[in-house]
């Protein structure tokens, strides 16, 4: 069953654009796709658009800070004078505050993504200062678990992978995401957050004068190299040189992300509800054009010649090696090769066997296109050899291959792939492409940089991407701080003020509370784009502070009026995504690893068996199952499984588009994991044992304490005499004890 809390568009019980981003996953999406469009171009019930709705479109006219109002609210915090002016618009009331120990787990989850300890229970109910909560709140916000938090958030925005199959960019990119968790650790202002990912520099200022005169360019922070990998992670492998894959990447991302508008739906057609045309997208595209891919390694000079004399001397252990080996194989190759080669159409036999040198770039092309059918890997090799051969040939591969086809840890340079300007290409003219074809050009239909809702000469001396990032990230723009102060929102109260976060245009309809979402915006820019400042205002307010429940007489009457509580009359229900839940798992159990930064991990061993092959899984990094869910390797991949299942269980998108709502499944691989997986098994017994150990052998103790740490409140007396008599005076089923806590609704809920 898939449903959603928080949809983006439409009500409940409906499909998330992360799911419709997959018509590989659904097919039949394709279909629908198909007659919705169809239906939209005959029926007047879906506008197009025009050029008097660049004046209309709500999101383009410019923040005016309303006032807050006055004498509705006792409460000193402005978000609730907004939503209490709602609450007496609609004739609302709103449910009780929660109680200490649910506010306090649900801002401990909120902000670091980590359940809170008996310890700061106990501290938080037993400080009854005014500002106790505050001062919890600034707690959070000032440890570095809630920029782990907020990155992961920001990540699936910025469609984050470790690996994809496009992606040239996979060694080092977990770089990326450790930039993103420094910036948001050290609160990074916004504006300066999205313009180092957009230029490397997070200020506008990008050239100094010397001494005796001359401007040059100033000298970056060496660590926002790092952020550029923002638009690296969009290069495709196919032609370093010649990818047009980074600046339609660029284009989709940026504008969904940044600008809250969907101008990737303008790469075929004029789109056909904002005023956004196809030029405009192309236009947006060509301030990409120029940009390419480099390699950066990350060694000093003494590693660099270290290296190189180890390659050295690895070549000449190898070469020793291939030559016998290649003599052994290439009667079999030859074989498996020209089967496959006769398979295919006579002009492309044709193609493939011309050499390399006398190949048209079309037939290269064509020859490259082919090449993942022709490659012969070794196990189809071996299929076909005698036994004494290939035991043979395996050895001699295991002599040169000691990690076959794996991500070499400790061997070889650190790198990272970043963008540079190629002013070759910077003189090259952008075209339409016909349907988004960047081998179909439409050359009579040449485009200037430019973008969607841009000045009519923007000043481009300083750079193309540059000049975009200056209008983007400015002030007085009304996308800019509208569609980041909106994203905030929806990660703490699990809905934005503009439901669909990502659409602020004609589809996206119009925000629940328009003079709040202003408010916030401009507030936003007052405190010069602090994003530790605006979660505070947000996690303080009365109306986050709300319980999840209300009286049956106060619900039924809110229902008639607000059935989805878009007004905030109480506190939404909210389910853990995946990381939290796993590092709640591994908190209950003692041996969750807080350590900050790093490479990705994978949860399988190495070694591991899959079930598609023979061979140990050797593509699977050293295990390391109890660091933060936030650094699970997760990706595409077209001939391997990526994405863990506990990640694709739980609704984790695999970072080929972006994802601004997760969609939420109630599905029974999320059950199976929590009930039979190896993860809980592990961790249910680190959990028992720790219950043994801070209990002193005292059972009634150590029920205590289980549900303190796996849901943040003692048992009542009646599931603690539940307990007991389960537990038999017996210490060992502890165990399933604390696999029953695992897998209660209210562990992987928010109330």
């Amino acid at each position: 069953m898939v449903t959603n809390a928080n949809p983006e568009r439409g009500g409940s019980n409906r499909l998330s654009p992360c799911l419709l981003a997959h018509p590989i996953r659904l097919p039949w999406l394709t279909f629908c796709a198909f007659l919705f469009l169809l239906v939209s171009f005959s029926s007047p019930a879906f506008p197009v658009s025009t050029n008097k709705d660049l004046k209309t479109l709500w999101v383009l006219k410019p923040v005016v800070r309303p006032e807050v109002p006055a004498g509705v609210t006792q409460s000193t915090n402005p978000i609730d004078a907004f939503i209490a002016t709602q609450y007496r618009a609609k004739s609302l009331l709103p449910a009780q505050p929660a109680d200490k120990r649910t506010l306090l787990r649900r801002v401990c989850l909120d902000l670091t993504g980590l359940p809170p300890t008996p310890a700061e229970q106990e501290a938080f109910l037993q400080d009854t200062s005014p500002d106790a909560y505050e001062k919890v709140v600034d707690r959070l916000l000032n440890s570095e678990q809630h920029a782990v938090r907020y990155a992961r958030h920001w990540l699936d925005v910025l469609r984050y992978a470790d690996v994809d199959d496009r992606m040239l960019a996979a060694p080092g990119i977990y770089l990326w995401r450790d930039w993103v968790i420094k910036a948001l650790n050290e609160d990074m202002p916004y504006d300066q957050f999205v313009r180092a990912q957009l230029t490397g520099y997070r200020t506008d200022a990008r050239t100094q004068i010397t001494a005796t005169g001359y401007r040059v360019p100033a000298e970056p922070r060496p660590e926002d190299l790092f952020a550029l990998g923002f638009l690296a992670r969009g290069g495709s492998p196919s032609n370093v040189k010649d990818d047009q894959e980074l600046a339609i990447s660029a284009v989709e991302t940026v504008s969904t992300a940044f600008m809250g508008m969907t101008v990737g739906c303008a790469k075929c057609h004029d789109h056909m509800y904002d005023p956004i045309s196809q030029r405009d997208f192309y236009a947006m595209k060509a301030l990409f054009d120029p940009l390419v891919l480099r390699k950066v390694t990350l060694a000093t000079a003494g590693e660099l010649f270290a290296q190189g004399k180890a390659q050295e001397e690895a070549d000449r252990k190898r070469a020793a090696i291939e030559g016998p080996m290649n003599e052994l194989i290439a009667p079999y190759k030859k074989k498996l090769y020209e089967d496959r080669v006769a398979m295919l159409p006579p002009d492309v036999q044709a193609v493939i066997r011309k050499p390399e040198k006398q190949r048209t770039a079309r037939e290269q092309k064509i020859a490259d296109d082919y090449y993942p059918i022709l490659r012969i890997d070794p196990e189809k090799i071996e299929e076909v050899m005698p036994e004494d051969e290939k035991k043979k040939y395996i050895e001699m591969r295991k002599q040169i291959e000691p990690k076959a086809g794996g991500r070499r840890r400790g061997g070889g340079l650190a790198a990272f792939w970043t963008v540079e300007v190629d002013h070759a290409r910077e003189l090259e003219k952008s075209y339409i492409l016909t349907s988004g074809n960047p081998e179909r050009p439409e050359k009579n239909h040449e485009v200037e940089p430019g973008w969607p809702f841009a000045p009519s000469k923007p000043d481009f001396h300083e750079g193309r991407v540059e000049a975009f990032s200056d209008w983007l990230t400015a002030p007085e723009n009304p996308l800019f701080a509208r569609v980041a102060v909106n994203r905030l929102w929806q990660w703490h109260f699990g809905q934005g003020l503009q439901k669909i976060p990502s659409d602020f245009g004609l589809l996206g309809g119009t925000p629940s509370n328009p003079r709040l979402l202003d408010w916030l915006a401009a507030e936003f820019a007052s405190r010069h784009f602090s994003m530790k400042e605006m979660h505070r205002l947000m996690v303080t307010s009365d109306t986050y502070k709300l319980a999840s429940t209300a009286s049956s007489e106060m619900a039924a009457g809110n229902a008639k009026i607000d059935p989805d509580d878009t007004f905030l009359w109480c506190f939404r229900l909210q389910r853990l995504e995946a990381e939290p839940i796993w590092d709640s798992i591994f908190t209950a159990a003692g041996s969750l690893d807080l350590a900050v930064g790093g490479p990705s991990f994978d949860i399988r061993s190495r070694g591991e068996k899959r079930a598609d092959k023979e061979e140990p899984d050797e593509l699977a990094v050293d295990a390391h199952p109890s660091r933060r869910a936030a650094y699970m390797t997760r990706g595409f991949s077209s001939n391997r499984d990526a994405m863990p299942s506990f990640l694709q269980a739980f609704d984790v998108d695999d970072g080929r588009v972006p994802c601004p709502l997760r969609t939420q499944t109630v599905t029974a691989p999320q059950a199976l994991f929590l009930m039979n997986g190896e993860e809980v098994d592990k961790a249910s017994a680190q959990f028992a044992e720790r219950l043994r150990k801070e209990s002193g052998g005292d059972l009634k103790a150590a029920v205590d304490l289980a549900y303190q740490f796996a849901i943040s409140r003692p048992p009542s007396s009646s599931e603690r005499e539940h307990a007991l008599a389960y537990l038999e005076n017996d210490p060992a089923r502890l165990k399933n004890f604390a696999w029953l806590l695992f897998n209660l609704d209210e562990f992987v809920y928010v109330r």
